[in-house]
């Protein structure tokens, strides 16, 4: 069938006009609420798993984004968006959210690369050692109490008793235990004292470190369990993530004009 020109003008303003209609979802107190709202909730939500895409959950995301709509025209009418508290609290999440973006295509434009990976892998590999150890210790205060448990020791007195008086109460309920742990995991004077330990020794003299005065008791030493590369590589990446992004923020600080 052909149109005659008026129809067909009608007909052309018609579809021109549908697109206008369809990228609402729609209008409260004449402020329209755009499809791409409620696309980005839908693919937010989606994103973490909670729901699948459908019918009944834009509906209720629209039936949300209208009730949140009506909220917000009503709190603007009472003057809310003016009150400082608020508006410090909307320029907050606002730096928020720019800076937020602004980092993740920092991120983006210079990726952590495998090489930078399997470098401080290869580190994290060379701290751990070829053997961990499992020790007990008694952390004092001064170094005559540390040679005074070491007497009682000789005399028979038992190691997780004594270690309920140790300053380190992380470790006094547990008879002083510090479960198995690399040597790179200890101060130096500590670990240097550990390892020359043979399995259920103690140091014949007080340990000293910033802490205080330790007595230690080598419990036993293994091969050291590394985990493999692939295992903490997303755990590696992050942390060089967030060292690329304090590295960059440190820069942008340093050139900045602060008075």
């Amino acid at each position: 069938m052909i149109l005659k020109p008026a129809r067909l003008l009608l007909a052309l303003i018609a579809v021109a006009a549908a697109p206008a209609f369809a990228q609402n979802v729609a209008t409260v107190n004449g402020k329209a609420i755009p499809a791409s709202r409620l696309d980005a909730v839908v693919k937010q939500v989606t994103a973490q798993g909670k729901q699948p895409d459908s019918p009944q959950l834009r509906d209720a995301i629209k039936k949300d984004l209208i009730a949140r709509e009506v909220m917000v025209q009503e709190a603007d009418k009472q003057g809310y968006s003016n009150k400082p508290d608020v508006k410090q609290a909307l320029e907050n999440t606002r730096q928020s959210i720019v800076i937020n973006a602004m980092l993740a295509d920092y991120v983006k434009k210079n990726p952590v690369k495998d090489a930078e990976v399997k470098a401080e892998y290869d580190k994290y590999k060379a701290s751990v050692g070829d053997k961990e150890y499992r020790a007990r210790h008694i952390l004092v205060g001064t170094e005559k109490e540390a040679q005074d448990i070491i007497a009682k020791l000789k005399g028979g007195a038992k190691f997780e008793e004594l270690a309920k008086q140790s300053k380190d109460t992380g470790s006094a309920a547990n008879g002083g235990d510090l479960d198995w742990a690399s040597p790179g995991n200890f101060v130096k004077p500590f670990s240097d004292a550990m390892v020359a330990l043979k399995d259920g020794q103690v140091t014949e003299k007080p340990v000293q470190s910033q802490y205080g005065y330790h007595v230690i008791r080598l419990e036993g030493s293994r091969a050291a369990k590394v985990p493999a590369l692939d295992e903490v590589k997303g755990q590696i990446e992050q942390a060089l993530t967030q060292k690329k992004i304090a590295a960059y923020r440190d820069e942008l600080v340093k050139k900045a004009k602060v008075q």
